[in-house]
């Protein structure tokens, strides 16, 4: 199978009480494709996603005041640190995408697989033109 031959869906995930890692490595088999009958590992046969409502994701236990992420703006001394209770003040849409992105290939068709997400903060999105169907994480 090839990326021409490959029949990408849209689908609709509400995020509103899910827990994150389950939620991200749920959306990170839909982005691989590996739920599909004809999945193949060099190609994008993943599904386009769509995840509404990422402001109200769940973490477990202490991990929203305890968990840390940890980036750099690349001079020296620059190492920053914020915390998921932060980062979903700020930016709700980077607690997903981080979890999400971290669970995908490290290479390049890793990077084409997540353009293939669209996480939300509200209950709308743009795409309904595509007439994305709605699922729940037991059905995937």
């Amino acid at each position: 199978m090839n990326a021409a031959s490959a029949t990408k869906e849209w689908v609709v995930i509400d995020a509103t009480d899910l827990v994150l890692g389950r939620l991200a490595s749920r959306l990170a088999l839909l982005l691989r494709g590996k739920n599909k009958a004809n999945f193949t590992p060099h190609t994008d046969c993943g599904d386009n996603v769509i995840v509404i409502n990422a402001e109200k994701v769940r973490l477990t236990g202490k991990k929203l005041t305890d968990k840390v992420y940890v980036r750099h703006t690349g001079y020296p001394g620059g190492q920053r640190f914020t915390t998921p209770a932060e980062l979903l003040k700020r930016k709700p849409v980077a607690v997903i995408e981080e979890a999400v992105r971290g669970m995908l290939p490290k290479t390049k068709l890793g990077a084409q697989m997540f353009r293939n997400l669209h996480v939300y903060a509200g209950e709308n999105h743009p795409h309904e033109a595509q007439k994305p169907k709605t699922i729940t994480l037991n059905e995937i």
